[in-house]
């Protein structure tokens, strides 16, 4: 399995989770081929799984944590 770290397509808003359809953050290419996507909640969850079916897992769950650009920052 390979975890991809910089991903080729980011995955936007408009990638839903597989399982509730909320935002996904985990593209999951399959070894059998296709892809699944996950939040970082179902991601989690299933990530046993996924490692034994997966041939790249793409993980964006930083974005998650990330602080925006210029956060923090005070208005002069």
């Amino acid at each position: 399995m390979t975890t991809v770290l910089t991903p080729a397509s980011p995955l936007t808003a408009a990638d839903r989770c597989d399982r509730c359809g909320a935002q996904a953050y985990l593209r999951v290419v399959l070894i059998s081929g296709g892809e699944l996507l996950f939040c970082a909640h179902h991601g989690r969850k299933f990530e046993p799984e996924l490692k034994k079916i997966a041939a790249e897992i793409q993980d964006e769950t930083d974005r998650l944590t990330a602080v925006p650009a210029g956060a923090g920052e005070e208005d002069h």
